[in-house]
């Protein structure tokens, strides 16, 4: 039986989101599936489908935190005693440990895949990026049998500047489309859940609410907008929360403001939104755009590596810098509902190529070309 490893800096938010239909394309083609990733799941059961094994690796997001030595070791002994036919590995801190930890298990024919979820060395970055993020990606690129990336700079520049021995592209983790459909019925019921009004505008932002999704600009957007009836659901949880709650209660607006935590019934508050707003600072290919566009939104979002792979000004939304509160206010006043609608069914259309059948089939291929 031949075994496959799956690393990820952590479990929830990382292998359970966007992994496990690969995991059980493994399975079901007779591969012993194991992951090696830290367990985020908190109080809830760390329950991964179609895993054989689990390793709760100790990784620290931060690269030089004593805890990533601990982890280096664990994960080079866990190749060693298990000899794994395919290593794939994901996450900057998780994928640099995983390919240097694989160095031998290479030598004796172990196969190595690298998704490069947005790198942290892109158009716009500070150079301390580039000095740091570049040097550690250009060294490990040799210990990496295939470089997979998720959008258009980032494969240019790797065919250009990076040493694996093979890059491909391919459009994502794919996302299913046919279970971001909106569901029109649900819309009235989410509303009424959330103590929004059924004529309102409804804007919402999907994922972790930290610095680099920048959510505060939509919440000064707010204040700003001559609609002064328009809501914002945030659903996601993270260290930025309290401090935009603040901001909210300080400019009057935090009726208007509904923090829903982390949610499962993403499709369903999607149905009862009007636009996506994403004003991110980086992205790789954001799989919360790819999920509304499914959703037939439009999309209001930065114009940074990975959005504008997706987006197509003035079709399926506004490509705008974002932190200028007053002209994002405008775009947000000035999206009427037929255009909106318009622009939504532009977004389902063309969402179909990253659809994840035919990401899937890709990712096979790839699978298929290492392991025969």
């Amino acid at each position: 039986m031949k075994k496959v490893l799956f690393v990820a800096t952590v479990v929830k938010t990382h292998i359970h989101t966007f992994h496990l239909p690969y995991l059980r394309w493994f399975r079901e083609n007779g591969w012993e599936t194991s992951v090696a990733a830290k367990n985020d799941f908190g109080d809830e059961p760390c329950a991964i489908p179609h895993c054989d094994h689990y390793y709760d690796i100790p990784f620290a997001r931060f690269p030089f935190h004593p805890k990533n030595v601990r982890a280096y070791i664990q994960l080079k002994t866990l190749m060693r005693k298990n000899g794994y036919d395919l290593i794939h590995c994901h996450t900057p801190v998780g994928s640099v440990l995983a390919r240097l930890a694989a160095r031998k298990s290479r030598k004796q024919g172990t196969r190595v895949i690298y998704t490069a979820h947005g790198f942290h060395f892109y158009r716009g970055a500070s150079w301390l990026h580039w000095i740091f993020y570049y040097t550690i990606e250009k060294i490990c690129a040799k210990y990496t049998d295939v470089l997979i990336t998720i959008n258009q700079e980032d494969y240019t520049f790797s065919k250009k500047k990076l040493k694996a021995k093979r890059i491909f592209y391919v459009p994502g983790v794919g996302v299913d489309t046919k279970r971001f459909q909106r569901a029109s019925s649900c819309r009235e019921e989410v509303r009424a859940e959330l103590n929004i009004p059924a004529d309102a505008k409804v804007l919402i932002s999907v994922g972790e609410i930290n610095k680099n999704k920048n959510h505060v600009a939509v919440i000064l957007a707010m204040a700003t907008c001559h609609d002064q009836t328009i809501h914002y659901i945030l659903a996601g949880k993270g260290p930025e929360m309290e401090r935009l709650k603040r901001k909210a209660v300080r400019l009057g607006i935090q009726s208007r403001v509904h923090f829903l935590g982390f949610r499962r019934d993403i499709p369903r508050l999607y149905s009862a939104s009007d636009i996506l707003v994403f004003p991110s600072k980086r992205e790789g290919l954001p799989v919360a755009v790819m999920e509304a566009m499914a959703g037939g939104l439009p999309v209001i979002c930065s114009p940074i590596r990975g959005n504008t792979d997706l987006v197509e000004d003035k079709w399926g939304g506004y490509l705008l810098d974002c932190n200028d509160p007053e002209r994002l206010a405008a775009t947000i006043d000035g999206l009427d509902g037929q255009t909106g609608e318009k622009m939504g069914r532009f977004n389902m259309e063309k969402i179909k190529q990253y659809d994840l059948k035919n990401v899937l089939d890709r990712m096979k291929k790839i699978y298929r070309g290492l392991s025969e």
